[in-house]
């Protein structure tokens, strides 16, 4: 059990877990488990002057970086880099990051397409599992700010 799964038991969180061949990306993941890219979301790490916070959308998707600043209230913030993500948080492997900001002690901003889904995958702290679990039990109990983080194409 990952240290991601026993905080989605603590929290009462239904969760299956899929493992699958090394994916250093969102949409690699999606395509090691045979799913749409829609149904993954990824978790995007910004600095800002407050600390780290995490930022979800479809894999699917594009971060918009304007909206992800102004969502975050810094238009300074930028991309962590892999130095950064590896020091702050160091139980995750590169890319892999859940979208659990209780957990990782960070704040979250969901683009409100991840919530349009029943069920989300996503990264489970490593680069070969995987988790599925309802949105809606997903993100109870964490405070999250559910605004538009891409654009349409």
């Amino acid at each position: 059990m990952s240290f991601v799964t026993e905080y989605l038991e603590r929290r009462g969180v239904g969760y299956e877990v899929a493992e699958h061949p090394r994916a250093l990306t969102s949409m690699a993941e999606a395509r090691a488990l045979g799913i749409t890219a829609d149904e993954v979301v990824k978790t995007v790490v910004l600095v800002t002057d407050r600390g780290p916070a995490l930022v979800v959308v479809p894999a699917s998707r594009r971060l918009d970086l304007r909206l992800a600043r102004e969502a975050v209230g810094d238009h300074a913030a930028r991309l962590a880099s892999e130095e950064e993500l590896q020091r702050s948080f160091s139980d995750c492997e590169l890319g892999a990051l859940p979208p659990l900001g209780s957990l990782l002690g960070a704040p979250v901003f969901v683009d409100p397409e991840v919530l349009e889904h029943d069920t989300v995958m996503f990264a489970a702290g490593t680069q070969t599992q995987s988790i599925k679990a309802r949105c809606g039990d997903l993100f109870r109990g964490e405070e999250v700010q559910v605004i538009p983080l891409t654009r349409p194409d």
